[in-house]
């Protein structure tokens, strides 16, 4: 199978190559694509460095499947062009998730709307896949009416010269040295941000709309309430959410927790389970979703708090397209 991926040399597009390779996807050619100024750098993949090149028509021929990690713009120029010479496109922005036609994929939820494709699949945002991964088995037993969401998201979700600045800035504050981000508009180092995307005239941030939508069109519930706060924290890799969740049906942490205990791709932690990943910096490198802190809500009556974390740039990116890929070369594709 000649799989390509767009956006080879950044964050999401490495930990694309790396985990198709660790999870032995039929790969015959892999095409690693980026922009003009990326070609002629290469990408290791099965033993051997692979030469990056620019992405262009061309490029796309004889492509099965294509997964891209490249930004919206560069999505929507390329995602038809890729489509249309027959390639499946998983795409990892913002450009595609929302139009009718295209599944909203998470292979623990709904797997069955992948092979509903008319060329491009979406691949969720990051904070969203991990949430509704806690939230699905919920939702199945006791139907959710509303939850709340607080996120705590780090920088690599904004990609690697958001590392940097991060990096740079920790360094520069450590001194008492002045230090100008570009990446953030205030420095992101031993500080939080409550914003990630731009406003609209509402206040609300388009990381905050971004989880309200998808995750009614994930969960196939457009009646859902859906709130959320969008935080960026000084860590480097893996997302944290702080969720409560309020039902039709009456459900206690307990049973919360028992349901969880046996979802595709969730890990339980807690006192009686072994404390397991409850911070970023546990999760990172791994491909689970944890959920831990099971409990009633303080403030809201019947609502059940929970603590929910992943690794972004895996199951929040590039685990999340290869398992979609994986269902597209078989229906009972695996979810582990």
């Amino acid at each position: 199978m000649r799989v390509a991926v767009l956006g080879a040399t950044g964050l999401v597009g490495g930990e694309m190559c790396s985990i198709l390779e660790e999870r032995s996807f039929p790969v015959d050619s892999l095409v690693p694509l980026a922009s003009e100024r990326s070609a002629g750098r290469s990408v290791s993949f099965a033993g051997e460095r692979v030469e990056v090149c620019p992405v262009s028509a061309e490029a796309f021929d004889g492509v099965d499947i294509a997964l891209f990690s490249a930004g919206a713009g560069v999505s929507r120029e390329w995602a038809p062009v890729a489509a249309e010479a027959g390639a499946v496109v998983i795409d990892n922005s913002s450009a595609w998730r929302m139009e009718p036609d295209v599944p909203l994929v998470v292979p623990e939820v709904n797997p069955e709307a992948a092979l509903g494709h008319r060329g491009i699949i979406a691949n969720p945002n990051c904070a969203t896949i991990q949430t509704v991964a806690a939230l699905h088995p919920i939702h199945r037993a006791r139907e959710l009416l509303s939850f709340h969401a607080v996120t705590f998201q780090s920088v690599s979700g904004s990609g690697n010269a958001a590392v940097e600045e991060l990096d740079r800035g920790s360094e520069a504050a450590l001194r008492d040295g002045a230090f100008a981000p570009s990446v953030y508009p205030e420095p992101i180092a031993f500080n939080v941000l409550p914003q990630i995307g731009s406003f609209d005239e509402y206040g609300i941030s388009g990381e905050e709309w971004k989880m309200v939508r998808e995750s009614r069109k994930i969960l196939d519930a457009p009646w859902l309430q859906v709130s959320c706060t969008a935080v960026r924290v000084p860590v480097r890799r893996g997302h944290a959410v702080s969720v409560t969740v309020r039902c039709a049906e009456e459900v206690t942490p307990g049973e919360v927790a028992e349901l969880l205990e046996d979802a595709p791709g969730v890990e339980v932690c807690g006192p009686d389970r072994g404390e397991g990943c409850l911070t970023p910096l546990a999760a990172a490198g791994t491909d689970p979703v944890y959920v831990g802190r099971i409990r009633w809500d303080t403030g809201m009556l019947g609502g059940v708090a929970l603590w929910v974390v992943a690794d972004n740039l895996r199951k929040g990116a590039a685990l999340n397209a290869v398992q979609i890929a994986e269902l597209l070369v078989s229906p009972e594709g695996r979810q582990e």
